[in-house]
């Protein structure tokens, strides 16, 4: 797959929840994940496969959106729209983030969310 049809299969298996699934098709075994724009740093697809763990037990998806993708080169940037409640405390929140890839050789072996400034 070019970089254009990872994009769209990102935004497809993420508009269905199939993280999983995008993780087993379209991740690199050595891929490095980034939350917050340089905060904690997760390697490889066991580490990437430990956040959807925690992601789904610990939140409560209403509804989850992925904008189209922007591609250009190697890289691209969708927007995720979500409205999620924390199971454990019970807070129900908006999150907005775009999620920015490079992807190589069909993979994408780089990943980092970045939220909305401001919350």
């Amino acid at each position: 797959m070019d970089t254009k049809e990872v994009a769209q299969k990102i935004v497809e298996l993420v508009r269905k929840q199939a993280w999983y699934e995008a993780l087993d098709a379209l991740y690199d075994d050595n891929v490095v994940s980034i939350e917050g724009g340089g905060g904690n740093e997760t390697r490889g697809k066991e580490g990437v496969r430990g956040k959807i763990d925690w992601w789904i037990a610990a939140m409560e998806v209403h509804k989850f959106d992925a904008s189209e993708p922007f591609v250009g080169g190697d890289n691209v940037v969708i927007q995720y729209d979500a409205d999620i409640t924390d199971k454990k405390t019970k807070e129900r929140r908006h999150l907005c983030e775009v999620g920015v890839y490079t992807i190589k050789n069909g993979k994408i072996v780089r990943e980092e969310f970045l939220p909305r400034a401001g919350g």
